[in-house]
């Protein structure tokens, strides 16, 4: 398949960058965090998100959906990276979105689907238990109680867990890894925000004999596998976002600042290093449709170009990330510059999902080394 857009995901795109640009721009997200905005993202601009079709993206027409694709909802995310808006993009119509449409059952799926894309609910994925990325060490349970189970266990790092209206869990039941619909104000759930250092909403959840039922159960492993490797192909697609942006302030840098008398983009090392940036950004840009296109085909070798994608692109926004805050110099790491938002985001983004090394070595195992 040809590595180009159609027309329609180009308009898709256009319209995401203008929107974004004038609703979402960084200050944006410098108020939220200046504020402690107790939900972390504007709710008046989610549901304009919402009525603009980006949370029915990826739903098929079955359910109400657009049944556009990855490829479309990669642009969103792309741009959503570019001005690092706040939203619960990858909670809900990544992830949520995702995970229901892969394991929910008929009526889970006429149920949360179409709340999802009319905005109403946020969704959140309950699966880290570590500090490290290891989404199948669980340690959580889910005993058979009754008709149903009762939850108990821990996690950490759930984007938008605290905003959230339903949780998907992941939890050992009947001796295999099972993922369980809660709802978030069940008894026995307990929330507790954590500020992130890129001002990305995430929480710690608690749950201690929360009761579900049986028909609660939304998938297995191979479900919470295949719905990680959607979002980390879609989470690159944002951090492409990011590093085209940092790149492009910092070219824009470069021109403006001058040093004996002469703008310091003329300086050659500094050239050396832009180019060599440019050509990576290229490469990921490149990697990232080819992969947004192996998950709408359903390609058989999509955790292999997961990880390959993942691996790749947390390496080059690091070093894009680095190489903005340095070339701008001591400014770069104070807040009256925007670039090291970028940086904070990139930190975080590297290890969502999971980092450089992990992929690495999953790149490796998938390949029999």
């Amino acid at each position: 398949m040809a590595l180009i857009l159609s027309e329609e995901e180009k308009m898709l795109k256009s319209s995401a960058k203008e929107f974004l640009a004038e609703r979402s721009p960084v200050e944006a997200l410098r108020r939220l965090r200046d504020s402690k905005d107790s939900y972390g993202y504007d709710r008046s601009l989610w549901m304009e998100m919402a009525e603009m079709g980006w949370t029915a993206l990826t739903i098929d027409e079955a359910y109400g959906g657009l049944g556009f694709g990855y490829v479309g909802l990669g642009q969103i995310m792309e741009e959503c990276g570019r001005t690092l808006a706040a939203s619960p993009m990858v909670s809900t119509a990544l992830l949520g979105t995702t995970v229901i449409s892969l394991g929910g059952s008929e009526a889970q799926k006429q149920a949360l689907l179409p709340e999802i894309m009319e905005g109403g609910m946020i969704t959140a994925l309950a699966f880290e238990e570590k500090n490290s990325h290891r989404p199948f060490d669980v340690s959580t349970t889910a005993e058979k109680s009754g008709d149903g189970y009762t939850i108990t266990g821990k996690k950490v790092f759930v984007l938008d867990g605290h905003v959230a209206d339903k949780l998907i869990v992941s939890a050992m039941a009947d001796g295999e890894l099972s993922l369980f619909i809660v709802d978030a104000k069940a008894a026995g759930v307990s929330i507790e925000r954590k500020f992130m250092m890129d001002s990305r909403n995430a929480a710690n959840v608690s749950l201690e004999g929360v009761a579900v039922k049986a028909d609660d159960r939304v998938g297995g492993k191979e479900v919470l596998e295949k719905s990680l490797d959607i979002a980390r192909i879609c989470l690159s697609a944002e951090m492409v976002g990011t590093m085209q942006e940092a790149f492009e302030r910092t070219i824009a840098y470069l021109k403006e600042r001058q040093q004996f008398g002469v703008p310091i983009g003329s300086f050659q090392a500094l050239q050396h290093r832009a180019a060599h940036m440019f050509s990576e950004i290229e490469l990921c840009k490149a990697m990232t449709l080819k992969c947004l296109q192996a998950i709408d085909k359903d390609d058989k070798y999509l955790a292999a170009k997961a990880s390959m994608l993942k691996a790749k692109v947390g390496e080059v926004l690091k070093l894009v990330s680095n190489e903005g805050v340095q070339m701008f110099g001591g400014i770069g790491v104070t807040d009256d510059e925007e670039i090291g938002f970028f940086m904070k985001r990139a930190r975080v983004a590297q290890q969502t999902f999971g980092d450089y090394n992990y992929h690495l070595d999953r790149f490796a195992t998938i390949n029999g080394f």
